[in-house]
């Protein structure tokens, strides 16, 4: 035991009850922290330069911070878990920063305005955003540190380790790569599945019995994870509860999932979870889902409006590329699970699906050339605007399924029909956060997704789609 403490450093009066809720503030201090970077660099260049401070109410200058945050945000620089990759972020700034560089430049020569703002002068915008770099890199490094530093110092108590929480636990090591663990094991079964996540993982994990829980309760945790196959008796409970009335918050499965990885993986779900759980505002509330609903149609007319020239380009490109039509349709089930036509830019040679149904898959041959590139930037999914104004589909929701697969889904994945109580949508929160998915196993990850986001719904969680959506179009990052 005495190894056990040294290890797992349980004898520290160090408590980081409160890691999750930290960790989740780095983005917003990230970009406070750019803002204020900006501002420090452009005011010594000005002022080594002109010896001049910046104007804070110049509009140039508020145009100069939006142009290069957006840039940085699309560089995915504010993710949490993107600045564990090390090097990678240096070089994703950089890049970036040349690429706004290039922009800025163009845009001064071009437009001619070089003369309405001192800080539009190349010795004052270039050196700033050289600075600026620095200062982006070192946050970020810092950020990394920092991380690592605080999660190594994580100590999480499991309780219990059925299948479900074997296929947690996996994840979680590979998504918190410096935390320990502490599993409590229920019997023998379990004894047995601790075997198939102990493997290699050295001092990072611990699996005790769960009848050592009054000793292990009075220790101080980042979180107790309360397995969805435990038994609740009247002991664990009270020991669970003297664990969180001592300041370490207590999860079950579906409730860590969520807060911290921001899905919802079906196969923890009970039906008594979904009676009692909070959220689900499109179901519950009529006002929030009248008001998704004006939303959709006032905004899908205004993208058709701007995005015509666009289409009609993309449907030359389309018929001079290859024989056959420059839109189709296809059978997709909808809300309530009533089937409807989805419109799409035909992005595949003629009769590709003779031979019946068929996921798509990485260089398929069945696709174009030009359906390649409107693939890769999403903008086969264009037409689609028309039926959301016709009022199939919204903007943004789970990723309308066919048929054919659908009824395959069903059977394999739990609830996976609880997708289907809103309307399809052209984007959505599973699109933006998980690849594109040609398999049982994906469908499995996307649901957990499209689960987070039926629960979780709000105006403001549709706006952050919006923005990823547009990230993953600008990095190519569609199919």
């Amino acid at each position: 035991m005495q190894q056990i403490y040294s290890d797992f450093n349980l004898d520290s009066n160090k408590q980081n009850t409160n890691i999750l809720k930290v960790l989740r503030k780095i983005p917003i201090l990230l970009l406070l922290g750019d803002i204020l970077g900006l501002l420090i660099c452009l005011n010594i260049t000005l002022w080594l330069t002109l010896g001049e401070s910046i104007n804070l109410l110049d509009p140039i200058l508020t145009g100069f911070i939006l142009l290069i945050i957006t840039g940085m945000y699309l560089a995915n620089t504010y993710n949490p878990d993107s600045q564990i990759a090390g090097l990678r972020t240096p070089a994703r700034i950089i890049i970036c920063h040349l690429v706004l560089a290039a922009i800025i430049a163009a845009t001064i020569y071009l437009s001619g305005v070089w003369e309405k703002s001192v800080l539009l002068t190349k010795n004052v915008w270039l050196p700033s955003l050289g600075l600026f770099t620095l200062w982006s890199i070192s946050t970020r490094m810092t950020t990394v540190a920092w991380m690592r530093s605080r999660t190594e110092q994580t100590r999480w108590l499991i309780l219990g380790a059925g299948d479900h929480t074997v296929e947690f636990v996996k994840t979680f090591l590979q998504k918190n790569p410096f935390g320990k663990l502490v599993i409590l094991v229920e019997d023998k079964k379990e004894a047995i599945n601790k075997e198939s996540i102990s493997q290699s993982q050295g001092k990072r994990l611990h699996v005790n019995n769960l009848s050592q829980l009054h000793f292990w309760s009075k220790q101080h945790w980042s979180g107790v994870i309360v397995g969805s196959e435990i038994k609740l008796s009247d002991e664990l409970v009270k020991h669970v509860m003297e664990a969180r009335l001592q300041g370490s918050p207590v999860y079950r499965l579906p409730e860590f999932c969520e807060a911290s990885w921001y899905k919802l993986p079906s196969s923890f779900l009970q039906d008594t979870w979904f009676a009692f759980s909070q959220g689900f505002n499109l179901v519950n509330s009529p006002l929030q889902l009248k008001l998704k609903k004006f939303l959709d149609k006032f905004v899908a007319g205004i993208l058709l409006l701007i995005l015509s020239p666009l289409m009609l380009l993309v449907a030359l490109l389309i018929k001079l590329d290859s024989p056959g039509p420059v839109f189709y349709s296809q059978s997709r089930t909808g809300i309530n699970c009533q089937p409807f036509k989805v419109h799409k830019f035909r992005s595949m040679y003629q009769d590709a699906e003779k031979r019946g149904a068929q996921w798509a898959s990485k260089r398929d041959p069945r696709i174009t050339r030009v359906g390649y590139w409107i693939r890769i930037l999403r903008i086969d999914e264009l037409p689609q605007i028309w039926n959301v104004l016709k009022g199939e589909m919204s903007l943004i929701g789970p990723r309308p399924e066919r048929p054919e697969f659908d009824t395959k889904l069903k059977q394999e994945i739990p609830y996976y029909d609880v997708r289907y109580l809103v309307k399809p949508g052209i984007t959505g929160w599973a699109q933006v956060m998980y690849p594109y998915g040609a398999s049982v196993e994906d469908a499995y990850e996307k649901l957990s997704y499209d689960l987070y986001y039926i629960k979780n719904y709000s105006l403001f969680l549709d706006i952050a789609i919006f923005f990823k959506t547009i990230r993953v179009v600008l990095l190519g990052k569609g199919r």
